[in-house]
Parts: C-alpha cells; structure tokens; sequence
C-alpha cells in the first residue's frame, strides 16, 4: 500500500475509503500497512471528505514516524482488536567483530530482500542492535531471511514477552532565535540557509504533529513535533526568555 507518485496517493485515498466503509459495514476493524508521512497526509484528507467514519493510527511505540491506521473504534464496534504489528530485534551473532551500523544499514538489509516497504515500519538502533517494527504476517519470513547486514552475519527474532524497544530520548539542543517560525528553527537546526529552509517548504516536506505544512511562517509552540524530510525529526520545547539583545532562548530535543 505504499505511494510514491501523486497517482498512487489518489488511488491511495480511494483505497483508505474502500476500507473505511468495509469496517462500517461490516462492523470489523480494517488495517492498512505502515504508512508514511505523506501516505498519512493522504488519509487525512481522504478521511476529510467523508465524514462519520473513525480511524486511529499507531506505529508500535510512542513516537514512531511510520505509523498503520486502523478503521473502526471500540466504542462503535463493541470490541477490541489489537494492531497486528510485531517487534523484531535484530542482534549480530558475534557482536565483538560486528560491523558499526547505521539506520540506512537495517532498512537496506530488509528491503534487499524484496519485501513490501509497507510491511516495515520505523526501525529503531540499540548499539549493533536494532528494533524492527513490522506486520504480523511478514514476520515470520523475516526470522527466516534476514541473516545479514553489511558483512555480519546477524539473528532475527520475536521480541520475547515483556522485551520492548528501549525509549528513544531525543538529544536536547539550546537554541538563540530570532522568531518561533517554523523555517527559522528548521534553519538553526540543521545549519540551512534561508533558501534551504523555504525549499523543505515549497516541496511539501515539513510535516508539524503528523500534518504536512507548507506554510513557512507558521509559529511553533512548546510540545511540536515537527519531521523534516531527509534531515530528521524533533520536539520544540518552546523559548524561555530572552537574551541582552532581543533574542529568544528555546530549545528543542532533537531525535539522532
């Protein structure tokens, strides 16, 4: 169910109505795969011309980017079904000559082996360990197949009962501004020119809570939770006070 071209998201958008009303008529909970942050934006909007019908969304853990919406509430359907999500982790067999991994390492590892990218969602590093959060049905085949990445050979398993995915703490970072504006925290940030800034703007890859923005002078407030694409995501903790000149102190935690 992934969408890469605007044709995809409206086919897209057809399919997430397709199944909103499975679940209304039939009164069962419907799943889609792990969507991204545009694929979320699309439902939104589908969602938004069709009123009446209630949908949730959840990634494994609090803060995941890549997230799987389900269609149909508890309180209208008279039960519970749980997300069929599952955590994998994924642990060299000989950590002390394991190679130094990175993010892109995992998910190339797993999207070498030919699966959909809706099958997977965020993927989470511990050390030479990462946490995999992936659909019910693909895992099993993952345990089987993933086997390696980069040059070390590496095990893959159900996380054990009462194993989770270690917390993420974003990396707190002191910020001088000069305004709570979107385009100048991005800026600051990420050390972009006011160029770069607009351009993550125009191209529609500032996503503010789970919403794409494209509006480049909208004002941040305390508790935001802003993804740029390609650069990473962050929580602006808002400003507190101001420096001799002028300037605002804020501050933001910032996710490595």
């Amino acid at each position: 169910m992934s969408a890469e071209t605007e044709k995809d998201l409206q086919q897209l958008k057809k399919r997430f109505l397709e199944l909103a009303e499975k679940s209304y008529r039939q009164n069962i909970f419907t799943f889609t795969g792990f969507l991204s942050m545009a694929e979320q934006e699309a439902l939104f909007e589908a969602m938004n011309t069709q009123k009446g019908y209630s949908f949730s969304l959840w990634g494994g853990s609090e803060g995941c980017e890549r997230q799987m919406a389900r269609f149909g509430s508890p309180e209208e359907l008279g039960y519970e079904e749980p997300y069929p999500i599952e955590t994998l982790k994924v642990s060299p067999l000989l950590e002390k000559f394991a190679d130094n991994f990175t993010h892109r390492d995992f998910l190339g590892a797993v999207m070498n082996l030919g699966i959909d990218r809706s099958t997977v969602g965020d993927i989470f590093l511990e050390g030479r360990h990462a946490w995999v959060y992936c659909t019910q049905r693909i895992a099993p085949w993952l345990c089987e197949n993933l086997t390696k990445v980069k040059h070390t050979n590496v095990r893959c398993e159900t996380a054990a009962e009462g194993m989770e995915a270690p917390v993420r703490e974003p990396e707190r970072v002191s910020l001088i501004i000069s305004s709570e504006r979107a385009d100048a925290i991005l800026a600051k940030l990420y050390q972009l020119s006011r160029n770069q800034s607009l351009e993550l703007f125009r191209t529609k890859k500032v996503y503010i809570n789970g919403r794409l923005c494209e509006n480049n002078s909208c004002q941040l407030k305390s508790g935001d939770m802003v993804s740029a694409r390609g650069y990473g995501r962050f929580l602006y903790y808002g400003a507190a006070g101001e420096t001799r000149k002028g300037r605002l102190n804020a501050a933001a935690g910032v996710y490595r």
